[in-house]
C-alpha cells in the first residue's frame, strides 16, 4: 500500500461514506474533499466536513498510519495547525496538534473493497517484467481521452523546456536573439555534443556574433576555434587560414575558452561530426541577420527549411574533418535534422516568448502538429501497445513525456490513462 493511493481514494471519494466515522465514533460527512496539494504542507486544502453535528472548514492530512504524523514532525509545524481531519489506512496512535488539541482520525482500510485494492496493486505495483504498468490495458482506453491527455502532456513538456530558456534569458539580459543562438548551438550538437556546443556558444558574447556574421570565414573560424578544433598540427592551407583568423579574433575580442567542454566523436555519423555542425551553424547566422525575428511568427515548417537552406565553403564538400578528404558531397541540413530543431529549439523558444506576452498558442501548436513524429525505441514500443498513437511530432513528444515523467516514475495515479483504468474497479 502506498500513500498516493490513499490520496486517490480521498480525492475521488471512493470510500464507503455510510460508514465514515472518526476513531471515537463521530459520523463524518464530506461536503467537499478539498483541493489536492502536490507541494509542501497538508495533502488537501480547503476541505469542508461535517463531523458529528459540527461543520468544519480547513485542511486535511493523509498517512498510512496515524503515527506518521509524529514521524514527519507535523506536531511542531504551524503549517498543520489548520488540519481538521487525519485520514489514515491504519489508526495506531492518538494524534494531537501543536496546541495539544486532539485531531480527529478516520481509519479507512475497512471502507475500501478488497477488489479495488487488488486493481490498484495490479496497475501500480511497478512489476519489473512490464515495460509500462498499463501495457495490457493501454490499447483499450478511449481514443478521445488519450488524445486529450497527450495534448496536455505536450504542453507540460513545453513548460519544462521554458526553464532553460528563462535561465539563458536571465544570463543574456533578455536578448532573445542571443538565447536562440545558444539553443540552436545546443541542438546542432544533438545528444552527444549538445552541452559542449552550448558551452561554446555561451563563451562567445552574442555582440561578437553580430559583428562578424557578415563574413562567413570569420564566423566559421570563431566557432571552430572556440571549440578547440584549430589546435591540430595540420599544413592544409584552409586550416592554417582559419587558425590565423581565429587567433586574430580571439585577441581582438578577448575571448576565453574557460568553461568550454570538449567535443566528442564517439558513435557519431560523419554528417554529425562537430566540424560539420559548427560550420553549418555559422552558415545559418551568416545568411540570417535577425533569425529570431524571422522565426517568431512561423506558421509552417517550410519557413524554417528556407531560412536554414545554406551552402558551406567548398572545402567542406570534400571533408568531414581537417584530417582527410573524400569525394565531392554537398553537406546540406536535412529535413529530418531541421524538424528536430523545430521540435527542440524553435517551438519551445517561441512558446516561452508568446507566453511572456500572454498570446495565443494555436498557430505555434499547429506547426508541431503538422510535423512527422520522431522515430525511436520508445515511440515504436508505444505503437506496438497502441497502434496509431504517434501520428505527429506533438504526439511523439507527448509520449516521451508520458514515459519519462509518469511511467518510469510509477505515477499512474497522476496519469489520465491510469485513472481511467482504475475506474474499471468495482464501484462502491
Amino acid at each position: 500500500m502506498r500513500e498516493d493511493y490513499l490520496h486517490y481514494l480521498w480525492q475521488y471519494q471512493k470510500l464507503e461514506h455510510q460508514a465514515l466515522r472518526t476513531a471515537n465514533g463521530l459520523a463524518v460527512k464530506v461536503i467537499s474533499p478539498g483541493s489536492h496539494n502536490l507541494l509542501s504542507g497538508p495533502d488537501f486544502f480547503n476541505a469542508r466536513l461535517l463531523i458529528g453535528d459540527q461543520e468544519w472548514a480547513g485542511n486535511l492530512e493523509i498517512h498510512l498510519r496515524s503515527s506518521d504524523w509524529y514521524m514527519h514532525g507535523h506536531e511542531n509545524d504551524p503549517a498543520y495547525d489548520n488540519v481538521i481531519l487525519h485520514v489514515v489506512w491504519e489508526h495506531d496512535v492518538e494524534v494531537y496538534r501543536r496546541d495539544n488539541s486532539p485531531l480527529p482520525v478516520v481509519e479507512i482500510k475497512k471502507l475500501v473493497l478488497p477488489e479495488a485494492v487488488v486493481a490498484y496493486d495490479e496497475l501500480c505495483s511497478g512489476n519489473s517484467s512490464r515495460w509500462i504498468n498499463c501495457e495490457n490495458d493501454l490499447g483499450e482506453v478511449d481514443d478521445f481521452l488519450v488524445r486529450n491527455w497527450l495534448e496536455r502532456l505536450y504542453l507540460e513538456r513545453l513548460e519544462q523546456k521554458t526553464t532553460l530558456v528563462n535561465t539563458l534569458l536571465g544570463k543574456s539580459a533578455g536578448d532573445w536573439e542571443a538565447v536562440l543562438f545558444q539553443l540552436l548551438a545546443k541542438n546542432f550538437g544533438l545528444n552527444v555534443n549538445g552541452e559542449a556546443f552550448l558551452s561554446i556558444a555561451a563563451s562567445i558574447p552574442f555582440a561578437v556574433i553580430r559583428k562578424v556574421r557578415t563574413d562567413p570565414f570569420q564566423l566559421e573560424a570563431l566557432l571552430l576555434g572556440q571549440a578547440g578544433l584549430l589546435t591540430l598540427h595540420n599544413e592544409d592551407a584552409y586550416y592554417l587560414q582559419l587558425k590565423t583568423e581565429y587567433n586574430f579574433l580571439c585577441q581582438k575580442f578577448k575571448l576565453s575558452q574557460k568553461g568550454v567542454l570538449p567535443v566528442k566523436y564517439f558513435r557519431l555519423r560523419p554528417d554529425n561530426f562537430p566540424e560539420i555542425r559548427l560550420v553549418q551553424l555559422a552558415a545559418v547566422y551568416h545568411k540570417n541577420a535577425a533569425l529570431f525575428s524571422a522565426l517568431r511568427h512561423i506558421s509552417e515548417a517550410q519557413t524554417v527549411y528556407e531560412l536554414f537552406d545554406v551552402q558551406l565553403n567548398d572545402f567542406w564538400n570534400t571533408h568531414y574533418t581537417f584530417r582527410s578528404g573524400h569525394s565531392f558531397r554537398r553537406k546540406k541540413l536535412s529535413k529530418k535534422f531541421l524538424d528536430l530543431l523545430i521540435i527542440n529549439t524553435i517551438v519551445p523558444l517561441n512558446f516561452t516568448y508568446i507566453k511572456s506576452l500572454g498570446g495565443e498558442m494555436d498557430q505555434l501548436l499547429g506547426v508541431i502538429a503538422a510535423l512527422a513524429p520522431e522515430e525511436n525505441q520508445i515511440i515504436n514500443k508505444f505503437r506496438t501497445l497502441r497502434p496509431g498513437c504517434a501520428e505527429t511530432a506533438l504526439e511523439s513528444q507527448a509520449l516521451l513525456q508520458l514515459k519519462n515523467e509518469y511511467c518510469d516514475k510509477n505515477a499512474c495515479l497522476r496519469c489520465a490513462v491510469g485513472l481511467k483504468i482504475l475506474q474499471k474497479e468495482p464501484q462502491i
